[in-house]
């Protein structure tokens, strides 16, 4: 006989997981999925987090100008479809990196609930050629050639150990942990909302996920990312969300 998926596909998926969940949890008790997954759990702390707006951001211009550059239009727009987008939403607090692009982000947030962000210092990007002459651009202090090299063993690795002068991976990732499961103890059971940067939506999302990768995936401007945690589990919930970005009035994606 023949099988309609698109009529009995939802129906027969939902009986299937019921009669999978009475066979292994019996008499009420949680499945080992419902428990990985924080599933029909209440009490979950929810985690936003958000990668900054646009900025205005000049790629051949020195070190030191890629540490804090300020909001471009486009990020300003962002910023505003982001705050409405989420104003319905109940967020017991925003946190945000102390960077121009993401406190004028987590404003834009922060109005629809009257409250002001909370700057995290551990919330800053990863601090690339940290230790170089900031008045001198990536090229002029290393070089066509080690540049080239750097580039496409990025490209293979996606690993931040492979620039030098810069903080280290493990550095990074520990500060990004601390910062976030601080908050996560903060709020139990609650909801915050954390904007940063693309670099330490990867570190906390790679920790979830146990992905090696410093650079698991290319966080949008603007982009919400949502991480469940309950008694020490931890679950990807959201990845990437950019709908509240296309709009009537145009699309103001961007990467």
């Amino acid at each position: 006989m023949a099988y309609d998926v698109s009529t009995h596909g939802p129906v027969a998926n939902a009986a299937v997981e019921q009669g999978v969940d009475g066979q292994i949890a019996p008499h009420g008790t949680s499945s080992p999925l419902d428990v990985a997954f924080l599933s029909n759990r209440e009490a979950v702390t929810e985690v936003f987090l958000i990668r900054h707006a646009h900025q205005v951001l000049d790629l051949n211009g020195p070190i030191g100008g890629f540490v804090d550059p300020p909001l471009s239009s486009l990020g300003i727009r962002q910023a505003e479809l982001l705050g409405a987008a989420l104003s319905d939403r109940k967020i017991d607090a925003v946190y945000t990196s102390p960077t121009q692009r993401a406190w004028g982000t987590a404003t834009a947030i922060a109005r629809h609930r009257r409250v002001e962000p909370v700057a995290i210092a551990g919330l800053g990007e990863v601090a690339m050629f940290r230790d170089a002459p900031q008045h001198l651009t990536s090229l002029e202090f290393m070089g066509s050639e080690a540049m080239e090299t750097l580039r496409q063993r990025f490209i293979s690795e996606r690993c931040w150990d492979v620039y030098p002068y810069s903080e280290s991976s493990a550095e990074f990732r520990r500060r990004v942990i601390a910062a976030i499961e601080t908050m996560i103890s903060d709020h139990a059971g609650g909801r915050v909302a954390v904007v940063c940067h693309g670099g330490v939506i990867n570190a906390y999302v790679s920790r979830v996920i146990g992905s090696k990768f410093d650079v698991l995936f290319r966080p949008a401007h603007a982009s919400i990312n949502i991480v469940g945690s309950a008694a020490g589990v931890h679950s990807l919930y959201v990845l990437n969300d950019v709908h509240h970005l296309s709009t009537a009035d145009g699309d103001f994606r961007s990467v």
